[in-house]
Parts: C-alpha cells; sequence; structure tokens
C-alpha cells in the first residue's frame, strides 16, 4: 500500500512538473505582430515580415542599382498609402510641420485632400514622421522590400509591366489607393507611380557597383516613380532616383515606416 501510494505521488509530481513546463513554455513564446495596425494619428500601416530579399538589380540598364544583392531587415510598419495632403495638413495645423512649398495656391493644393502630398522636401518629410507621427522615413532597403517583396518582382504587382495598374499621361496624381490591383506584396499602394518617395538614405553605391563618381552622398534617394516621370523603367523595384534634400519638387512625396515589436 506504501508502495502505491509512493508511485501516485510520484506520478503527480511529474504531471505538476510537465503542467508548470507547458506554461512556461507558452508564456515565452511571442505572440507575431499583427498584419496591419493603425497608429496613434489614425493612419494604416502594414506589417513586412523579417527576413532576407534580393535588393538592386542585374538588369543592363540598371546602372547605380547594380548589382542584385541579398539583404536581411528586420521587421517592420510602412504606411499602406502615401500621406495625403489632408494628414499633412493636420501637422501643419498643430504647428509642427511647414507649409508646403512651390505652389501657385495652397487653398487649391489642398482641396484635393486625398491625393499625395507633394511639394516637400526631406527634411520636412522626416519632421512630419518622426516628430507629427512618432515613425521614420523608410529606409532604402525597407522601402524596396515593401515593394517587391521576397520573390523579387520587377513591380509592385508582378513580373510584367501592366498600364491599367498605374496612371501614364501626365497631369497631378490620382487620389491614393486608386490602383487595386497594383498593390505591393503586403499590401501597400501606389509604391509606383503617384509621386516619388523620400526615403532616409543618402544616393551612395551598392557593395559591388563599379560606378564610382556618379554617387552623390549629400543627395538623398527617391523610389516608385511618379506621374511627372511615367516611364516604365522608373517604376521597376529596383529604380534609383535622387537630388538634394532641399528640394520640393511637385513630383516629390513620401510614406512613414516604424519598426515591429
Amino acid at each position: 500500500m506504501k508502495n502505491h501510494f509512493q508511485i501516485v505521488l510520484f506520478v503527480l509530481i511529474i504531471l505538476v512538473l510537465l503542467s508548470c513546463q507547458t506554461v512556461s513554455i507558452a508564456a515565452n513564446t511571442p505572440t507575431p505582430p499583427p498584419d496591419e495596425i493603425t497608429d496613434a494619428k489614425g493612419v494604416a500601416m502594414r506589417l513586412v515580415p523579417a527576413g532576407e530579399f534580393m535588393m538592386g538589380s542585374d538588369d543592363d540598364k540598371a546602372g547605380n542599382a547594380k548589382p542584385a544583392h541579398m539583404v536581411t531587415l528586420p521587421g517592420f510598419y510602412m504606411d499602406v498609402y502615401e500621406v495625403t495632403r489632408a494628414r499633412y495638413k493636420e501637422c501643419v495645423t498643430a504647428g509642427i510641420c511647414s507649409e508646403s512649398r512651390n505652389l501657385a495656391s495652397i487653398d487649391s493644393f489642398y482641396a484635393y485632400s486625398d491625393n499625395p502630398m507633394a511639394s516637400v522636401d526631406w527634411n520636412q518629410s522626416k519632421t512630419y514622421c518622426e516628430t507629427w507621427r512618432g515613425a521614420r522615413l523608410p529606409s532604402e532597403a525597407e522601402w524596396e522590400k515593401a515593394a517587391r517583396g521576397t520573390d523579387g518582382r520587377t513591380y509592385p504587382w508582378e513580373e510584367e509591366y501592366a498600364s491599367m495598374y498605374v496612371k501614364l499621361e501626365t497631369g497631378p496624381p490620382d487620389y491614393v489607393g486608386t490602383y487595386e490591383k497594383g498593390k505591393s506584396p503586403y499590401g501597400m499602394y501606389d509604391m509606383a507611380g503617384g509621386v516619388w518617395e523620400w526615403v532616409s538614405d543618402p544616393f551612395i553605391a551598392y557593395p559591388g557597383n563599379p560606378g564610382e563618381g556618379v554617387f552623390w552622398p549629400d543627395n538623398r534617394v527617391l523610389r516608385g516613380g511618379s506621374w511627372f516621370y511615367p516611364d516604365s523603367y522608373a517604376l521597376r523595384t529596383w529604380f534609383r532616383y535622387t537630388s538634394l534634400p532641399e528640394t520640393a519638387d511637385g513630383s516629390f512625396g513620401f510614406r512613414c515606416a516604424k519598426d515591429a515589436p
């Protein structure tokens, strides 16, 4: 009887220990971040998971985007849409952002409230993302991964160019999110066309690029093409454009990013 009691007690102890271990494992298992969040300003952001992707291109015409090379990034969130004029005006009204420049009429400009913000330089874009949104401008690598995914696609939607997925004719850009089928693999709109988008990086060479002397580290990179330069090559996910950070062009806009938990 005593031996039977000891066996039962031993089994109970083992079960309790196993139960505690299971609870401990469950408690230490990280909860994956949600695919989409809404930040404190009410802006929708989509998750780009951690991992590697192919950045750049070995295309004959890739030039400053050569060579193709593998990059590994932690997870991050990026705005679903380019920052709109209405969103930027909120920051101006709050006294944090400075007004858009080189506009014939500010009232007419803001009347198209859902069009992408434009005529802002790199510094203004950075202030909006960091000071107003508690976010930041995406890095060049983050922007490219968000646009092309991990399959190395040439355009956000797929490998082949498709004119129905982006505005080609010159003129003011359409409101953000117009082209449903032009979304990137992670659900971001207008990563080809719309406005050129500022990123945080200086315009420097990729490792292995032979073009020394053709890069300008004082400049900042822009990505994505625009309504003002509707060339199918410029719409490619790897295409790099550049300008001085003080330039506020009517085809320059941006979107924000932030680290995933």
